[in-house]
């Protein structure tokens, strides 16, 4: 279901200053759909009707088909929208052209590095080639890439993150599948773009949250949400000095869009919020505070890791998000505002 936090989400998001008309009449495909970030590409999309862009159809490129229908089945209806099930592991089958590739599909949870490195490799490896071949073969207008602030490596203290800053990474830990293969497929986007001229966009999102992430996710932004929504102390499972850029769903969403339909082809973009970098202490003191009538307390109770826990060994640092800001973005949503929102969109999904 739609809550009134995602309603409004893409009423704010359509009211970017943005080129929307350029997705007009245009066949889109999201991959990973049914994911949280592709899945607000997908409603926004969709909603373009509402101030006359109507894309011809969004496809959403999804591996269970089952779960996809489940969460939009409020658009079971539609005629401009449907559900493709597809192995990126493979080239795409589908019988159309596409005019825009949104290419959104990632296991970006670190409980997933240990458990499934290579199934976090493929689809951001061989499934951003088989994407991009796809894209030169139908000449799209555009692909954009749904990267990470991963491919900065390891970033220590507080240091400001540009686009041109990059940490060491070593290619031999387990951890680095998410990040070697984020970096490999920008570094496949830029190739096709050098050697074949195909039109692609690179946006890095740094830590996004909001109505829709997964339970259970394995960040800690995650678990708080879960800790708030069933009204229980927020733990910090570590002493809470990392920090990082939390930026709201519709912010990040509009952030990326922007990239695609306003920014430098070839070019990545740090998408984040540097408004909002706190450390992991400081966010659970905050919510702690902003949720007191519900008794949260923040408790702070470093605990030994998990089987499968596999540590970042970077901090973080703060996205320096200047060349997005030149493009006209900015942030709109506050780490309370944000949070309340999540919450709140919980909330009126369980009362149904």
């Amino acid at each position: 279901m739609l809550t009134s936090c995602v309603k409004e989400d893409l009423r704010n998001i359509r009211k970017a200053d943005l080129p929307w008309d350029r997705f007009a009449g245009k066949r889109i495909l999201v991959t990973g759909a049914s994911g949280f970030l592709p899945g607000y590409f997908v409603e926004t999309l969709l909603a373009l009707k509402d101030i006359g862009c109507g894309v011809k159809e969004v496809v959403g490129l999804v591996r269970n088909l089952p779960k996809a229908k489940h969460r939009f089945c409020h658009h079971a209806d539609r005629k401009d929208f449907s559900l493709y099930q597809h192995d990126l592991s493979g080239p795409l089958t589908y019988d159309g052209k596409f005019d825009y590739i949104i290419h959104a599909a990632s296991q970006a949870s670190p409980r997933f590095y240990s458990v499934d490195p290579v199934g976090t490799i493929l689809p951001n490896v061989l499934g951003t080639y088989h994407l991009l071949e796809r894209a030169r073969q139908d000449g799209c207008d555009g692909f954009l890439l749904v990267s990470s602030g991963a491919v900065y490596g390891i970033i220590t203290g507080d240091a400001v993150v540009n686009e041109n800053a990059y940490g060491y990474l070593d290619p031999t830990l387990v951890r680095s599948c998410y990040f070697e293969a984020k970096r490999m497929s920008e570094n496949f986007c830029v190739c096709m773009h050098h050697q074949y001229g195909v039109p692609v966009y690179i946006a890095r999102p740094a830590h996004t949250y909001g109505p829709g992430l997964a339970p259970h996710d394995g960040r800690v932004f995650s678990d708080f949400i879960e800790d708030i929504a069933a009204k229980r102390d927020i733990i910090v499972k570590s002493d809470g000095s990392a920090k990082r850029a939390f930026c709201y769903v519709s912010d990040a969403v509009v952030g990326m869009f922007t990239v695609l339909l306003r920014g430098e082809i070839a070019r990545p973009y740090n998408v984040g919020n540097d408004e909002a970098y706190v450390s992991i202490r400081e966010l659970a003191e905050t919510l702690a505070s902003a949720f007191m009538d519900r008794g949260i307390r923040a408790i702070i109770a470093p605990a030994k890791k998990e089987k499968n826990y596999v540590k970042n060994p970077s901090n973080g640092g703060c996205p320096d998000v200047h060349a997005l800001r030149s493009l006209g973005w900015k942030p709109k949503v506050g780490i309370t505002e944000g949070f309340r929102r999540t919450i709140a969109s919980i909330d009126e999904e369980l009362a149904v």
